[in-house]
């Protein structure tokens, strides 16, 4: 055999073992992640599937669905006044608190990213209510505050002045639950306070020699360095406050008038309570689809007002 033939040969079987490498690795990389792939197809995957299906179909979860097109879709636009309703009470809510979540969470974010002793104390005891901000629990302890005989308006007595009964006011009952989604703002703090650690010093240095004042500094460097986290903060808030359910449902049910009938809460009735599963679905898709358009506009916008460091500017 020549030298060539041998070399040649031996090519041919690291070839062959390099594959069967291969190959063994790619098996046990699948092995790995085969429990979050199977509960994404069972979990995830084929649930979504089956709302799109059952949107198209009437379905009351006591018979077999029956295909009726797109039915559901027309009357939900053309014949379905509750539908206008919650949408326009959602959209306010968040229109009203993802701003002032944002806001709050931003101030202070910069109140907690000072360098004094027992710092840390004091953020984790800011933080701690975000823990239980979305329970039930939490819910029903806001609807005592805010009743007719809740803690608000015997503190207001204290003073003289005799409050609403906020939860059963109309013109108050959406600013209530406004209120309570500000105050979880703890996860969006925290994500603040990690960016502005991320902020280079020399640049606050270099504005004080310039005689830059504090609401100069946060202008011209805080938010600008900040607004990539702005953007997450502002995705995310608008995301979760489109699904509000629970702290409507308890504090209020949906009530009074109709005032806080957010859209989970009409998409919640169709569904457990009317039993038209397929009306809730096409909700769901509506719901989805409203979800979607709004992150696409405000990642189209982000490229005129988010600026990366990396980038040297705008967004691309």
């Amino acid at each position: 055999m020549s030298a060539k033939t041998s070399t040649k040969t031996r090519l041919e079987k690291w070839s062959i073992r390099k594959r069967k490498n291969s190959e063994e690795t790619n098996i046990a990389g699948y092995i790995f992640i085969s429990p979050w792939l199977i509960g994404f197809l069972l979990l995830t995957l084929w649930p979504i599937s089956q709302s799109l299906y059952l949107s198209f179909t009437e379905y009351s979860l006591l018979s077999e669905p029956v295909w009726i097109g797109s039915d559901n879709y027309v009357k939900i636009f053309t014949d379905d006044s509750t539908f206008i309703k919650s949408l326009s009470v959602t959209f306010t809510f968040v229109l009203f608190s993802v701003p002032l979540k944002l806001f709050f969470s931003l101030m202070v974010a910069i109140a907690l990213n000072k360098s004094i002793r027992g710092m840390n104390l004091y953020r984790t005891a800011i933080y701690f209510p975000s823990l239980i901000g979305g329970s039930i629990a939490v819910a029903a302890l806001w609807r005592n505050m805010f009743g007719a005989d809740g803690y608000v308006n015997q503190i207001l007595a204290w003073f003289g002045i005799h409050g609403p009964a906020w939860i059963s006011n109309p013109d108050t009952s959406l600013g209530t639950l406004i209120l309570l989604n500000t105050w979880q703002f703890g996860s969006t703090m925290v994500i603040f306070l990690a960016g502005l650690k991320q902020i280079p010093q020399e640049l606050y240095e270099s504005a004080s020699v310039d005689g830059a004042g504090k609401v100069r500094k946060f202008i011209s460097i805080t938010l600008p360095m900040l607004s990539p986290v702005v953007f997450f903060n502002l995705v995310l808030g608008v995301i979760g406050s489109f699904q509000t359910f629970t702290s409507a449902f308890i504090i209020t049910r949906g009530g009074p008038i109709n005032s806080t009938y957010v859209y989970a809460i009409f998409l919640y009735e169709k569904a457990f309570k009317h039993y038209q599963m397929g009306y809730a679905s096409a909700l769901a898709w509506i719901l989805l689809v409203i979800v979607a358009a709004l992150t696409t506009i405000n990642f189209f916008a982000s490229r005129y007002w988010v600026f990366y460091e990396s980038g040297g500017g705008r967004a691309k």
